[in-house]
């Protein structure tokens, strides 16, 4: 008899090895898996980080752009330069019809309509951003197109067809400001992070 409870198996045993019902294993699933509602608080406060830091540079970038600017109009213009290094490098203002680096002085109002183009390709992007390189990168294009097209719009001649203001005149080189330095920054931190594989959602992906 002991013999057959041995084969067989006690109930005790039996039982210990009885499966978790079907209402334990629902608990652990949904304890297991979070759903949509617990993952996106994480989500969320993540992307508003990356615009808060798209808008910081951009505001930074801009302020930096307009007071320099100001300053150049008050204290230089109308002056001769100041000589920073030697002949290396100047300041020098001038007013710049055209794009940046003085090109294409004959279509002020199609580079305005572009910055402007620009500027809301930015904002609408940012919807989706949560790589913070790719916000520091077009926060500085967003700032200086913001910089060069308050020029467009409050400067001489005209509304949409003003004059820049440039200042910065290196040796053998185009005359640009602080706005044109800050999109060139920006254009060169973009080429570099596509070449990495890294989108602006935070995703890396290779070739």
């Amino acid at each position: 008899m002991a013999e057959a409870e041995r084969i067989i198996g006690t109930p005790d045993s039996a039982g210990a090895e009885e499966p978790a019902s079907s209402d334990e294993t629902v608990a652990a699933d949904a304890a297991a898996t979070p759903d949509d509602g617990s993952a996106a608080p994480e989500e969320r406060p993540r992307g508003r980080r990356r615009i808060l830091a798209l808008f910081v540079v951009a505001v930074l970038a801009y302020l930096l752009d307009l007071g320099s600017k100001m300053l150049v109009v008050a204290k230089l213009e109308g002056r001769e330069p100041i000589r920073v290094v030697g002949d290396l490098l100047r300041f020098d203002a001038i007013r710049n019809p055209g794009a940046a680096f003085g090109m294409g002085e004959a279509f002020t109002i199609i580079f305005t309509c572009i910055a402007a183009a620009v500027i809301v390709v930015i904002i609408r992007l940012a919807r989706k951003l949560y790589s913070l390189p790719w916000a520091i990168a077009l926060g500085l294009l967003l700032g200086g197109a913001l910089g060069n097209l308050t020029d467009r719009i409050f400067r001489s001649p005209g509304v949409f067809e003003g004059a820049v203001v440039d200042f910065i005149a290196p040796a053998h080189f185009a005359v640009f400001n602080l706005a044109d330095s800050a999109i060139v920054c920006g254009g060169i931190l973009i080429v570099i992070l596509s070449f990495r594989g890294l989108d602006p959602d935070g995703t890396v992906h290779k070739d």
